[in-house]
């Protein structure tokens, strides 16, 4: 066990040193890959940062239903329960016929038209906040509530929801076809440099060859020289990342406090950086792959 671990980072030490033969030359594939997974996963980032932006300034969404005008007390403590036991709803606020009135003086200034009134004609009601803000969600559950007895009206403003979430598909698709774009730029980058790598070795393969080495123990090195070239480049994309997130947050901040809010974009969580980081060597290992079988293969001893 440990005679074969020795062997994996003997041959991970021999990469390392062959990655940076000629340092610029390695620095700057490392730089190409880092700059490449940066900009999608740098996407994802402020995509998710103008989600959580979308929500604030949008608010919680909210349905109202409006009770007919004959509804009892009965009747309001009946649907009360019915909405309590609902799971789609976090909250349920019952405004009475009275608030609203008082709700609607204050916010328009027309105390003396509405005082002028013979009777109130605002109807009780009760503002829902759903748990989930997906419009289909939101519409499903509004035509719910809507048929609850003694319901006249639920009225549900989910205009910008649609927006919203139409706005997030079109980016999240956008992130998608650029990193799998790139993805394959990756793949190309590490295939291109492995070929270089065998040709460069060509007379040492061929004497392994000679004396009997297997496909594997001369395939190795190469795999491990794209998964390793893909790794730092992951972390070069979450260096670049981490710094202009820090850069904006930086300038985001004087933004924010002019609207006395406290927004900022958040870092790649532990999970995504992984992801990153493992997708990135991924990439690096098939590349070599890809390249290791399409040359290998021609490196006969002759």
């Amino acid at each position: 066990m440990m005679q074969a671990l020795n062997q994996h980072l003997a041959v991970l030490r021999t990469v390392l040193q062959r990655m940076f033969v000629s340092p610029l030359a390695g620095l700057l594939n490392i730089l190409v890959i880092g700059i490449a997974l940066s900009l999608p996963a740098g996407m994802y980032v402020l995509l998710q940062g103008a989600q959580n932006l979308a929500s604030q300034l949008s608010g919680a969404p909210q349905i109202s239903l409006f009770l007919a005008m004959d509804a009892k007390a009965d009747d309001i403590d009946h649907l009360r329960e019915q909405l309590a036991q609902r799971p789609g709803i976090a909250r349920a606020e019952f405004v009475s016929r009275a608030q609203a009135l008082e709700q609607l003086k204050q916010n328009t200034g027309l105390v003396d038209v509405i005082g002028s009134l013979n009777q109130n004609p605002l109807p009780d009601a009760f503002v829902i906040y759903p748990k989930q803000s997906d419009a289909q969600v939101l519409n499903g559950l509004r035509n719910e509530l809507a048929k609850l007895p003694k319901v006249e009206q639920a009225q549900l403003d989910s205009a910008w929801a649609y927006k919203l979430e139409a706005l997030l598909k079109f980016g999240r698709v956008a992130v998608l076809i650029l990193a799998s774009l790139l993805s394959l730029a990756l793949v190309a980058v590490t295939f291109n440099t492995i070929r270089l790598q065998i040709l460069t070795q060509r007379d040492e393969i061929e004497v392994a060859k000679l004396i009997g080495a297997t496909s594997g123990f001369i395939r190795r090195p190469f795999l491990y020289f794209g998964a390793t070239q893909g790794l730092l480049g992951g972390i070069t994309a979450w260096l670049i990342i981490t710094a202009s997130l820090m850069l904006l947050n930086q300038q985001l901040g004087t933004l924010a406090q002019l609207y006395a809010s406290q927004f900022a974009l958040s870092q790649l969580s532990t999970g995504d950086s992984l992801s990153l980081l493992l997708f990135s060597m991924y990439l690096g290992w098939i590349g070599a792959w890809l390249s290791v079988a399409r040359h290998l293969s021609q490196v006969e001893p002759r």
